[in-house]
């Protein structure tokens, strides 16, 4: 099997385990992933994870062109920043509106600098800080521009009342990268008013340095 044919049944089973699961549904969400001659496989525009056909995927070039299959998502905006933002970090990025990090994204007394509060060393481990972007219509190529604001430094950013947008390595990272924080935005609200007991700063300064992640 090719890497392009693996890439895209990958794409396609890991998208439907994912609205499988209740994380995003209906037509919403969309993923891209970098094959290593540069080119990017991308979930088409108004398709439901459920029902992705690999030979559809949308295939573009480095450039953005389209090659083959379906238009992509109207998204692309967002994952060219984060490509050319993240380089050689960003091998895939997934875009979710799953639910409650939606609802942590439009509550006040979230902290834009970085949205997940330390309950778990996991959510630290795996996304580092995320960043709450303003809201931005879905598809408005400011949302691109606002993560190119970031320069790179964020892993995974929240848009407000829209959802999170993850890139990782891999896609599987991405994947699991984006589970987290859809589960720690869960445990957020679950908890909050509750005084939860959280990781003190030298706890999690300690996971920080420990596993080397992109953190000040």
């Amino acid at each position: 099997m090719s890497e392009e044919t693996e890439l895209r049944e990958t794409i396609c089973r890991m998208a439907r385990s994912i609205f499988e699961r209740g994380l995003t549904g209906g037509a919403s969400g969309n993923i891209s992933a970098r094959l290593s001659d540069g080119r990017l496989l991308v979930t088409p525009t108004g398709t439901s994870f459920g029902d992705l056909d690999p030979a559809r995927l949308s295939l573009l070039d480095g450039a953005g062109r389209l090659l083959g299959g379906d238009a992509p998502t109207k998204e692309m905006p967002l994952h060219a920043a984060f490509y050319e933002t993240r380089g050689a970090k960003a091998g895939a990025i997934v875009h979710l509106h799953s639910t409650h990090s939606v609802a942590l994204s439009m509550l006040p007394e979230t902290d834009p600098d970085n949205v997940l509060p330390p309950l778990t060393p996991y959510s630290i481990m795996r996304l580092g800080k995320v960043k709450l972007l303003p809201y931005f219509r879905p598809g408005d190529a400011a949302i691109g521009k606002a993560i190119q604001g970031l320069a790179g430094k964020r892993s995974a950013v929240l848009l407000a009342n829209h959802g999170p947008v993850v890139a990782a390595k891999d896609l599987e990272a991405a994947v699991y990268a984006m589970e987290e924080l859809e589960e720690t935005a869960r445990l957020a609200l679950l908890t909050r008013g509750m005084k939860p007991k959280m990781l003190t700063p030298e706890q999690v300064r300690d996971v920080v340095d420990h596993f080397n992640i992109e953190w000040d």
